[in-house]
């Protein structure tokens, strides 16, 4: 949604979708707003209680299956197991997604780890196209005034113009980017603690392909599972920049990450926006 300055601040009902990697403070922003007049939706959120819910009790109940103890007690209904996701606790569904390598270190081969990556892909699309049915239901059945929709960091990798088209038609888009030092921080937080991340197929089989080659390793089944996934990050994030900056210079607008963080209030996060509005 392209808009003045002036309209936005006149715009009633405002709703809003914050765009970046994960980790640069779209949650965090959005948990800064007044919880009874915004309307918090979380794409990852969605994704994970909805799309990816089945999958993922699926993949935990067969590592359960693998415990005798538990075997039996699922088999016989004397159990049941159900998964926990918030807002603020997304495990579930970073389990599910794992990472490529050695399966006696959690690893999964390329043929699975695929498979789980095409479901995330499905997934996103269709969390982000429920934004607009949300938007609705935010106002008009639980009275909240305006609406946030904080998309997941992979939702650059989509390439489904339909989707970004169907946000740009009921959402502003804000791309919030991560200056040299934020970017920094990201990467090594992702060396100290790799995490499961959605990739491009293409992506994915470029860098995989090479850092076999780096590694001298046969197969990517020998690879360790946090070793590839601290490699490969500093290479997504540079791989992630022009996509975002597309999206937002073709469907919204640039707003930098630093200023977000700086942002203590609904008062400064609209003064931002209105402020980024007036200079496009």
């Amino acid at each position: 949604m392209r808009m003045t300055r002036s309209e936005f601040i006149a715009w009633p009902n405002k709703a809003i979708t914050l765009m970046g990697m994960s980790g640069v403070g779209k949650t965090t922003l959005a948990y800064k707003l007044p919880k009874s007049t915004w309307f918090h939706f979380s794409g990852d959120y969605r994704i994970g209680t909805k799309y990816l819910a089945e999958p993922i009790l699926d993949n935990i109940k067969q590592q359960a299956m693998q415990v005798d103890f538990l075997r039996d007690l699922l088999r016989s209904d004397s159990i049941y197991i159900d998964s926990n996701i918030t807002v603020h606790n997304l495990e579930s569904i970073a389990t599910f997604l794992g990472k490529i390598g050695r399966s006696d270190q959690g690893g999964l081969s390329v043929n699975e780890f695929n498979r789980r990556q095409n479901l995330h892909r499905t997934a996103e699309i269709g969390a982000m196209r429920d934004v607009a049915e949300f938007i609705e239901k935010a106002n008009q059945i639980y009275g909240y005034d305006h609406f946030i929709n904080d998309a997941g960091g992979s939702i650059c990798e989509l390439d489904d113009d339909e989707t970004m088209q169907t946000l740009a038609k009921h959402t502003l888009i804000l791309y919030l980017r991560a200056d040299k030092n934020l970017e920094k921080t990201l990467i090594q937080r992702a060396l100290d603690n790799p995490k499961p991340m959605y990739y491009q197929a293409q992506f994915l089989r470029e860098n995989l392909d090479e850092y076999l080659k780096v590694d001298g390793l046969a197969s990517a089944d020998d690879i360790v599972p946090d070793q590839l996934a601290s490699w490969v990050f500093p290479r997504l994030v540079e791989h992630r920049k022009p996509k975002y900056q597309k999206l937002a210079d073709t469907y919204g607008y640039t707003v930098d990450a630093r200023f977000i963080a700086e942002a203590n209030n609904e008062t400064d996060f609209l003064g931002l926006v209105a402020g980024t509005l007036e200079q496009d």
